[in-house]
């Protein structure tokens, strides 16, 4: 096999809540310095929301696509602190939806996550569905079932052609200094 029989990777990029518009601009540009047609993989980055539009205007007409970090799953009303696909819509190509520290820190259910891809995609918008185990799920030869039953929970009701981009994350391995091998991936 050689690099060329690899398929194009998607590489996204999640700032959190890093940089300030103005760092998130000279972030964006450095980005697309560095790899603008010399990349042949897929690369999203996901700044903050406060950021999104002008790194989005920083990088039309790049090849580097933008996505949010989350996104609820209403179309419009009364939810105070949140966005909705449909305004993320006109300045994002993709949006992180799943990922484990909204699963834990907001109690984001897998029903939840659901509604939110079904929102992403009749928004238009490509949803990056988070999956991963915990270490004690891991330790417990669980990991599978674990995956398995966000996946299905999940994608419940997704039509089989839907523009979902799955991120297998370890929740075990985020700031522990651990790695997963592609085996275990």
């Amino acid at each position: 096999m050689t690099y060329d029989d690899i398929a194009v990777a998607l590489i996204v990029g999640n700032w959190k809540m890093n940089t300030t518009v103005n760092s998130a601009i000279m972030l964006a540009n450095a980005v697309k310095f560095q790899i603008e047609d010399q990349f042949r993989h897929e690369v999203v980055v996901c700044p903050p929301y406060v950021s999104l539009h002008s790194v989005s205007e920083t990088l039309r007409g790049s090849n580097i696509a933008v996505g949010a970090q989350n996104m609820h799953s209403e179309t419009n009303g009364a939810v105070t602190g949140e966005i909705s696909a449909e305004m993320l819509s006109q300045i994002c190509q993709y949006v992180i939806v799943g990922h484990s520290e909204r699963r834990t820190y907001f109690s984001e259910s897998d029903l939840f996550i659901n509604w939110k891809l079904l929102a992403a995609l009749s928004a238009d918008i490509t949803p990056i569905l988070c999956v991963g185990e915990n270490l004690q799920d891991r330790d417990s030869g669980l990991a599978h079932d674990m995956v398995s039953s966000q996946l299905e929970a999940n994608l419940n009701g997704m039509d089989l052609d839907s523009k979902i981009v799955i991120a297998y994350e370890p929740v075990w391995a985020i700031g522990t200094g651990q790695s997963a091998s592609p085996e275990i991936a």
